[in-house]
């Protein structure tokens, strides 16, 4: 039965020469529904749409490139012999925790010149990132990476996943956790999270951080399952330690914004750009 299954085609479709892989496809499907999400909070929170779009024009790209970059500074010693697999960023490798610093810059950069308020548009755009994020970990699924150990066909059963899902983690003999979900799952949890608590008392800013809060600390423990982790030592993986960086300046920033006065505006409040 097991030499019978087939992964699925990481090509979509054939435009001429050109050959659409699901990666790129599932990236910019989770890329517009974050968007779309976005812009309709947008037309609530006072924010133009079109400084909105404009920023994701930048940001979009400017995340891509860093998340690459990011992947391939920490696997240099396979890329310096294979220079050509740099940009197929299709057969995978891009760093969420590259492309979110790339962004963030970006958008720092981009408010400070627009003199609109960066805590407001990242608030905004916080479910939307993560809602990307939960959308992208299938293109992982399709390329069969960001797996955990083996397992065996019998714990994927009795975790009541679909036959399609059990089939994609059967890799070269042996079947794997499937992280990708994990993480996935973890991520649309926190984006229906982030939306209520738009209804709190949440101050500007705070939709934000918890976002990076939330984001950290499933990665930190989904991070330790997998086995395609980029390590800065032997035994040490470079995204439990961002992951763990990232959570305490989360948290820091919360208390001390507040401390300061510099969190007075609520997220709520919609007519000033400050």
């Amino acid at each position: 039965m097991n030499e019978a299954i087939q992964p699925i085609d990481p090509i979509a479709f054939q435009l001429g020469p050109l050959s659409v892989h699901w990666y790129g496809v599932i990236i910019g499907v989770g890329a517009l529904l974050g968007l779309w999400l976005a812009l309709r909070e947008c037309e609530k929170r006072g924010i133009n749409k079109d400084t909105f779009i404009d920023l994701i024009l930048f940001a979009i790209p400017i995340a891509i490139i860093c998340a690459r970059i990011y992947y391939v500074s920490f696997e240099w010693d396979y890329y310096q012999q294979h220079p050509n697999e740099i940009i197929k960023i299709w057969h995978g490798g891009i760093a969420i925790h590259g492309g979110l610093i790339g962004a963030v810059l970006t958008a720092i950069v981009f408010t400070k010149v627009k003199r609109v308020s960066f805590w407001k548009i990242a608030d905004v755009a916080a479910p939307s990132i993560l809602l990307a994020q939960a959308i992208g970990r299938w293109g992982n699924f399709i390329n069969q990476e960001a797996h955990g150990e083996a397992v065996s066909r019998a714990f994927l059963e009795n975790l009541h996943l679909p036959e399609f899902i059990i089939n994609q983690m059967y890799i070269d003999g042996t079947y794997y956790h499937p992280t990708f979900l994990y993480e996935s799952l973890w991520n649309l949890a926190g984006v229906v999270i982030l939306i209520l608590l738009r209804r709190t008392s949440m101050r500007r800013g705070e939709i934000f951080l918890s976002y990076l809060i939330w984001y950290s600390i499933g990665r930190f423990f989904i991070e330790g399952m997998r086995t395609d982790s980029l390590m800065l030592t032997e035994h040490l993986r470079i995204a439990q330690m961002i992951s763990i960086a990232i959570f305490a300046v989360a948290v820091l920033l919360i208390i001390f914004r507040r401390i300061k006065g510099y969190a007075s505006i609520p997220y709520k409040e919609n007519n000033s750009s400050n």
